[in-house]
């Protein structure tokens, strides 16, 4: 399978009821955090609130990663957690988790279980937007063998129950072409549920590379989307420092109009920010300024905008 049934494993995602019955989580004190168990399907999260003593960073987050593991008792819910975290790091937004080599072992359905877990649970700590799962010293993979890499709540659905709910989509992308000067688009069909981002999935794509020869990638392979969100039609992109690795033969303007023209194929997206580690005062390899959003310009796509 594509690269994009990594999206289908997020179907899995949670569905947020209390223990038994449907009720959103509580509104939370200042101490107060949502930690996400199985429910009684096992098929999906469900949250109980817990009132934390630490204050201290290393200090809570110790102490939700013990709460993870030891669900109430009066509840029927179980722990989502598949093993033991043997250590943990934080740099910046990011909480780094070691897992042993056991944390692989389990099925592809019950570890999103845990991941979503995990990630629902410690990005509540402020100071904590992303989550990295590691597995015996190494980055976690996908089914197709791709880093998960940092991972925030946004990137869980919620409200989907069944996990067979999803359904293709036919998206066009656009890749460079041998010059790396000009735009060659590209049909892909992905995989997604009703709630899935397009947004996200039509970015991972791009990522990924393309699927034609003659078409050349765009972005560079190690970049990661951090966020990304929507509001009056103009699609946010926060990418980390890897967006700025330039990729040798490509003219400048390439990868900002490959992702922007792209997107604008959605019927949703006009315009397109795109931000670096949450700053939009970046000059993008010297040339251009990312501090407003970008429309789309069939002048970079060769032929034009053709249907």
């Amino acid at each position: 399978m594509r690269k994009m049934m990594f999206a289908v494993l997020f179907l899995l995602a949670l569905a947020l009821a209390g223990c038994g019955k449907d009720e959103r989580p509580a509104a939370l004190g200042e101490y107060e955090y949502n930690i996400f168990y199985l429910g009684n399907t096992k098929t999906k999260l469900v949250p109980q609130v817990y009132e934390a003593s630490s204050s201290e960073m290393d200090g809570l987050i110790r102490e939700l990663l013990t709460k993870l593991n030891d669900p109430p008792e009066e509840q029927d819910c179980q722990t989502a957690m598949i093993a033991e975290v043997q250590r943990f790091a934080k740099e910046d937004q990011v909480l780094y988790l070691y897992f042993g080599r056991e944390y692989a072992a389990a099925g592809a359905d019950r570890e999103i279980l845990c991941r979503a877990a995990l990630v629902r649970t410690l990005t509540q700590i402020e100071g904590i937007d992303y989550v990295s799962i590691y597995c015996d010293e190494q980055p976690l993979l996908d089914s197709n063998g791709n880093p998960v890499g940092m991972m925030a709540a946004s990137d869980f659905v919620e409200g989907i129950s069944d996990v067979n709910s999803f359904e293709r989509t036919e998206v066009k992308l656009y890749f460079s072409n041998n010059g790396g000067d000009m735009l060659l688009p590209e049909i892909r069909e992905v995989v997604h549920g009703a709630n899935t981002s397009m947004e996200k999935l039509v970015v991972e794509a791009l990522i990924e590379g393309p699927e034609v020869y003659g078409h050349n990638a765009t972005l560079p392979a190690d970049v990661k989307l951090l966020n990304v969100s929507v509001n009056d039609n103009t699609c946010y992109l926060n990418f980390d420092d890897g967006f700025l690795n330039a990729i040798s033969g490509l003219k400048e303007y390439i990868p900002i109009y490959s992702i922007v023209n792209s997107l604008t194929e959605l019927t949703n997206i006009n315009k397109v920010q795109i931000v670096i580690n949450g700053s939009q005062d970046v000059l993008y390899r010297g040339q251009i300024s990312l501090a407003e959003p970008f429309e789309r310009d069939t002048d970079y796509i060769l032929g034009g905008d053709l249907n």
